[in-house]
């Protein structure tokens, strides 16, 4: 494979994980934020279904496309920029892995109350702020990824 359409298809890679991420961020919050248990349902089930398909997706394929990238460029592995990239890749996995069950929960939990036209209950919105607090790490790492592949530094 080129490596142009190696480098196209990685940058598409980390424009859907950014994306995703950020529109399911957007989308759940300004949900709970209406108070309303229909929406909150809905949108966490939409929320849960584009986790899987485009998150899941990109994710697994970023590695891959990111190490043929750096052995057809003739990068190293240990080039400062390329192992923070991927300590932070590492930090990304580990804050989404938990939210992955979070959201799953959630949205059991959106619908049964939904179902049942009551309140949401307080286990929710437990797992809504870890949900939320686990975001901001994730969110920060992608933004110095991106910064990392762009500019690559040597030293910090």
């Amino acid at each position: 494979m080129s490596y142009l359409l190696l480098k196209y298809l990685h940058i598409m890679g980390a424009c859907v994980l950014f994306g995703t991420g950020l529109g399911i961020a957007f989308f759940m919050f300004s949900a709970v934020r209406t108070k309303d248990v229909q929406a909150i349902a809905a949108t966490s089930q939409i929320v849960v279904k584009a986790d899987y398909l485009f998150t899941l997706t990109a994710a697994l394929i970023q590695p891959l496309t990111g190490a043929l990238l750096v052995w057809q460029a003739g990068y190293e592995f240990l080039d400062l920029w390329i192992a923070v990239s991927l300590a932070l890749y590492i930090i990304i996995g580990l804050c989404w892995i938990p939210v992955v069950f979070m959201q799953i929960e959630m949205a059991k939990l959106a619908q049964s109350s939904a179902n049942n036209e009551s309140t949401l209950p307080t286990r929710f919105f437990q797992l809504y702020r870890r949900w939320f607090i686990l975001g901001w790490p994730a969110f920060i790492s992608m933004l110095t990824i991106f910064a990392l592949m762009i500019f690559k530094p040597v030293s910090f």
